[in-house]
């Protein structure tokens, strides 16, 4: 369970918004693909991703609605969101600064409601029972839970050497303590577990359960996995305070000397998607 003093805070992801779109790997076409079929998407009916991010999810997946829109609480998140979606065109996504919490904020009915590695940060019994409340009857939630910001552990031959991530995870404990760090708090024993009983008690029925994309094999910078280091919750930027330079030069010198090249190459892993009922 989350540590009990833990409490959601406007750090949280603070600075992290411009690394995420850069660190974080981005999801497969095949996960698209798999929602589609799932749920039978035909372009018809609205999706609300809760806890978009950077909209990595909401862009993906928004070609196959008529609308979409993507909440975030973090403002730099919806900022990235933003602009990604001007980048690629994408015209019928609309963002909203907004916590989960504050649902359902009179953004009517959806078809399906997203929610991509973010449903642990919220206060779980009171989203779900607002989210159901804002689906269609014939509607779906879908949580994708995912680690993209690195690949599986493996000493299988790669084309470049993979992240010392092991070493990575010291590095930041030497600055910041073996606890891991949540905004102004900590998580001794990590986020809230138990997403299955709060969501039968909410009223939803299922799961179905589905797994993609995994065994990829994708290269990446040294830009890449300074990025994904600092899109963490448990590493972003502003928990460094003044040691933040120091920090990054440290492990940038980590990376370039496990990398000659400074090109490192991970096999991504499966992605798990979660369909419940309302």
């Amino acid at each position: 369970m989350v540590a009990r003093d833990w409490e959601w805070d406007e750090t949280l992801y603070a600075d992290s918004a411009p690394h995420y779109a850069v660190g974080r790997m981005p999801y497969p076409l095949s996960l698209a693909d798999a929602v589609r079929k799932e749920l039978g998407l035909d372009g018809r009916g609205r999706l609300l991703d809760v806890g978009c991010g950077p909209g990595s999810l909401t862009l993906l997946l928004a070609p196959m609605f008529e609308a979409a829109i993507g909440v975030d609480a973090d403002r730099g998140m919806i900022v990235q969101a933003s602009r990604r979606a001007g980048e690629t065109n994408a015209t019928n996504v609309q963002w909203r600064q907004l916590r989960a919490e504050d649902l359902p904020a009179d953004l009517g009915t959806f078809r399906v409601v997203t929610f991509a590695q973010s449903f642990h940060w919220m206060d779980q019994a009171l989203v779900a029972r607002r989210v159901r409340g804002m689906l269609d009857p014939s509607g779906a939630w879908v949580h994708v839970g995912a680690t993209t910001h690195r690949g599986v552990p493996g000493d299988d031959p790669l084309p470049h050497p993979r992240p010392p991530w092991d070493r990575i995870d010291e590095l930041v404990a030497g600055y910041l303590g073996p606890v891991r760090r949540a905004g102004q708090s900590l998580l001794p024993t990590g986020t809230r577990a138990g997403e299955e009983e709060i969501m039968r008690q909410a009223g939803f029925t299922g799961p179905t359960r589905i797994e993609v994309g995994g065994n990829r094999i994708v290269e990446r910078g040294v830009d890449d996995i300074v990025s994904a280091v600092f899109s963490l919750s448990s590493s972003t930027p502003h928990l460094f305070a003044a040691e933040l330079p120091t920090f990054e030069a440290d492990l940038r010198r980590l990376l370039t000397q496990t990398s000659d090249s400074g090109r490192f190459s991970e096999r991504t892993r499966e992605i798990a998607v979660v369909v419940w009922r309302p």
